[in-house]
């Protein structure tokens, strides 16, 4: 039979997704569990105490190596799944030593089995230990949906796959991606989990607010998770000028004309990815005039709403007049909130010149009737 050093060696001679070293030896052991998660260029070891967890990275050549270090005479049970198979080893209290392999048909560990109203699988799955999901309350420290919070996690889950979507048609080995307006950064720091470790993807993460108490907590979380290419800065989305060539844009909840400064940013950096949810649109709302549709502008409610619509349909169009394929998605259930509408914009590698020109008229058809002046259509026209 062999030794717990070559089985654990033999193991990482594969490409491991994830492992986890569990059942210590003793009850006074200071980590109770232990996660091993492939990241785009290291090996990321987290230890949970009841509390708090500890981060370490390390390179894949000395995963194997710093396995054993943890495992050997401290805990009985290793766990670990490659892209083919799950991988059990188990030590008795006598040392005896237990291998079994079984084919997998996941890349990673099945979730907890899901209640009867749960049965749709979701990218984050519950089970898995999701630190900013811990932290934001939606799961319990084993990685459970705490009931009252089954809502939120469905929301958040819908964002992901709004973004997954776009994301698996290519296979993107890295991804540059900015965030304005990102606030307490809730939505940010699921989305570099889900590109680095669901994902595999090597990306880099800047999140931009205007509060500087907001910044320095994003950071300091940023690195209690252990996500070296996330940071946060101070500035403005007017203007900010970006250090890298930008893959991806997100602006959640910009205020009003703020939104059009982001989409406009991201339009000349040519992002092949926009995910958007607007918020508080008044600048139409307070411009707009029409004699044929005056039934539109006749009732506060009704006018207020329509004016948000219109100004995401003209969003809309404009991004496909630069080029895009662009849709309005429901991102929250109505129920929730009458703010629900998310921009998803790819950039096209052969956009029609007709239809871009179509896109246009359409907009300026509308400024026409409604006697309006968009933000993102000055910005890009006048």
């Amino acid at each position: 039979m062999l030794e717990i050093k070559e089985y654990i060696y033999k193991i990482f001679e594969n490409k491991v997704l994830k492992a986890v070293i569990s059942k210590p030896v003793t009850k006074q052991a200071e980590f109770k569990k232990i996660t091993v998660n492939l990241m785009p260029k290291y090996y990321q070891i987290a230890k949970y105490t009841e509390k708090q967890v500890f981060h370490e990275n390390i390179p894949s050549e000395k995963i194997a190596e710093r396995c054993l270090e943890i495992m050997d005479g401290n805990y009985l049970q290793f766990n670990a799944w490659t892209e083919e198979k799950e991988i059990f080893i188990t030590v008795s209290k006598k040392g005896k030593i237990f291998y079994k392999e079984k084919r997998n048909s996941s890349a990673a560990p099945c979730p907890a089995s899901i209640e009867h109203n749960r049965k749709k699988q979701y990218i984050l799955s519950e089970g898995e230990i999701i630190e900013p999901l811990i932290d934001m309350g939606i799961f319990t420290k084993e990685g459970k949906v705490v009931q009252s919070m089954y809502d939120k996690y469905k929301q958040i889950n819908r964002f992901i796959e709004i973004i997954d979507d776009s994301i698996r048609q290519h296979n993107y080995e890295k991804l540059n991606i900015i965030d304005f307006g990102c606030g307490k950064s809730y939505l940010t720091f699921i989305v570099y989990y889900y590109l680095t470790v669901i994902r595999k993807i090597d990306a880099t993460i800047i999140g931009l607010d205007l509060k500087k108490d907001v910044i320095e907590k994003c950071n300091k979380a940023a690195q209690k998770y252990g996500y070296e290419n996330l940071r946060f800065e101070l500035g403005d989305i007017n203007g900010y000028k970006c250090p890298f060539d930008v893959d991806m844009v997100i602006t959640l909840h910009a205020c009003d004309t703020a939104t059009d400064f982001a989409l406009y940013n991201a339009i000349n950096w040519n992002a092949k990815m926009i995910f958007s949810v607007p918020c508080c649109q008044h600048e139409l709302n307070s411009q707009i005039e029409t004699e044929n549709l005056s039934l539109l502008t006749r009732y506060g409610i009704i006018q207020e709403r329509f004016s948000a619509l219109l100004t995401d349909s003209i969003r809309g169009n404009l991004l496909e007049y630069c080029g895009y394929k662009t849709q309005l998605l429901e991102f929250i259930d109505f129920a929730h909130t009458p703010k629900n509408i998310l921009i998803r914009a790819n950039l096209k590698q052969n956009p029609s010149k007709v239809s871009k020109e179509k896109a246009l008229r359409e907009v300026q058809k509308a400024i026409d009737e409604f006697n309006v002046s968009p933000t993102l259509y000055n910005l890009l026209i006048r």
